[in-house]
């Protein structure tokens, strides 16, 4: 499986610094929602109406989740995915780490490094 082959998925979660603009992580988050897809932000940090804390909060089903986060608290955020039944992870360049591709492929979770900005631009 390759990244372009998330895009065919409609609900996802972003996880990283959603609320700043600045940050591609809010800039994925945005371009998603912009291209029809159901997204939700989590931030560990930080809670906000539109933001969770941690993607166990999510009511609705996340067909893939998107670390655009520091490999340190992507892990737990991995963990959280597969307790969830989330089994589909894209990772962002540089949010990637031996610990989070070795964790999903022990838990036969399918962990593809790309960018979701440049999918989006091929649809």
């Amino acid at each position: 499986m390759e990244a372009r082959d998330f895009m065919k998925f409609k609900n996802w979660a972003v996880a990283g610094d959603v609320m700043n603009e600045q940050k591609y992580a809010h800039k994925i988050l945005t371009a998603l929602k912009s291209n029809g897809f159901q997204v939700e932000g989590v931030h560990p940090k930080e809670a906000h109406e539109s933001v969770h804390n941690s993607i166990l909060n999510i009511e609705q089903n996340i067909d893939v989740l998107d670390l655009c986060i520091n490999p340190k608290s992507g892990i737990n955020i991995v963990k959280e995915a597969n307790k969830k039944g989330i089994d589909k992870i894209l990772i962002q360049p540089g949010a990637e780490s031996n610990e989070i591709l070795d964790y999903c492929r022990d838990n036969n979770m399918t962990a593809v490094q790309g960018c979701a900005l440049v999918e989006l631009r091929n649809l």
